[in-house]
């Protein structure tokens, strides 16, 4: 079956992002400390990386690399913020909190798009991300309540790397990314490694944890990124980023039925809204890029 440009990157981010909901739920159940964490969510996937990538590129791996340049270096130090900030932001305010913080992904990365890149969201693409900033606001009210700005802060840096990240993948397109997502894994452990204390004896865990860790890092962390990665070079960036505003939703059902840390009413209700948005703009995008199909 041949897909479209559009199809494969629409496919890629919808996986990729259903993949990464449980993220949240596995750094609530794994006992450790904010900089293990942010080591181990470097270390696993960076071993899944390094082994997929030296079998496909073999001869070629260094070189891998080194083609992609300055971008690839600038992705990969957004990546490692972005996670880094990401894991703080969980440690400091609630789940819901932090994920309502990620929806605001699409609007960064559109501005960033339009500012760098000069691709411009169509009209329908602004209404999608307005209309989800709108019930990010909604929902956000309870954070202040909550005397949660600390955490609040580091998941709206999360963010802005993250969304500078799927931008800088969009401009060089034409090459793959995954490399720089190995050496952005690198920087993590380095960075947790400066910040830990007691290092290395910290970083023992009994099999309980072990297991979880590495269930986290190949499924919510490497799977889910790589596929991410590879999305902007098919589709534009926010096009990417607009379905990670479905964890904000599925993020807290995942820590409400397993832990049982309850949402709050404005979290669910702005949760369905944001589906169905989401639903109805990914709808009228494969409709159009069929019209276009058929058109040509």
């Amino acid at each position: 079956m041949n897909l479209t440009n559009k199809q494969k990157g629409l496919g890629l981010s919808l996986i990729g992002v259903l993949l990464i909901t449980p993220d949240s739920l596995f750094l609530r159940l794994i006992d450790l400390g904010a900089w293990e964490l942010v080591f181990y969510r470097g270390l696993v996937p960076f071993i899944c990386l390094l082994i997929v990538l030296s079998f496909y590129y073999r001869s070629q791996f260094i070189k891998s690399f080194l083609v992609l340049g300055i971008p690839g270096l600038i992705y990969a130090i957004l990546i490692a913020l972005g996670s880094t900030t990401f894991v703080i932001s969980i440690e400091n305010t609630y789940v819901a909190n932090t994920l309502i913080m990620i929806a605001l992904l699409p609007f960064a990365t559109a501005i960033l798009s339009s500012i760098f890149l000069k691709e411009h969201p169509s009209k329908r693409m602004w209404l999608t991300i307005i209309a989800c900033f709108a019930v990010v606001l909604f929902i956000f009210y309870d954070s202040y309540q909550g005397n949660r700005l600390y955490g609040d802060f580091f998941g709206l840096l999360t963010a802005i790397m993250v969304g500078g990240s799927a931008v800088v993948v969009r401009y060089g397109k034409n090459f793959n990314f995954l490399p720089a997502l190995l050496l952005s894994k690198f920087f993590i452990m380095l960075i947790a490694i400066i910040f830990m204390q007691n290092f290395p004896e910290t970083l023992f865990v009994d099999q309980k944890n072990l297991y979880l860790i590495i269930a986290m890092g190949v499924f919510a962390v490497f799977i889910p990124l790589a596929m991410i990665t590879l999305a902007p070079r098919y589709i534009p960036a926010y096009e990417v980023e607009i379905f990670f505003v479905l964890e904000t939703i599925l993020g807290p059902v995942w820590v409400w039925l397993v832990i049982h840390e309850q949402p709050t009413n404005k979290t669910i209700i702005g949760g369905v809204f944001i589906i169905i948005i989401i639903l109805i703009h990914t709808i009228l995008e494969l409709r159009e890029n069929k019209k276009a199909q058929l058109n040509s």
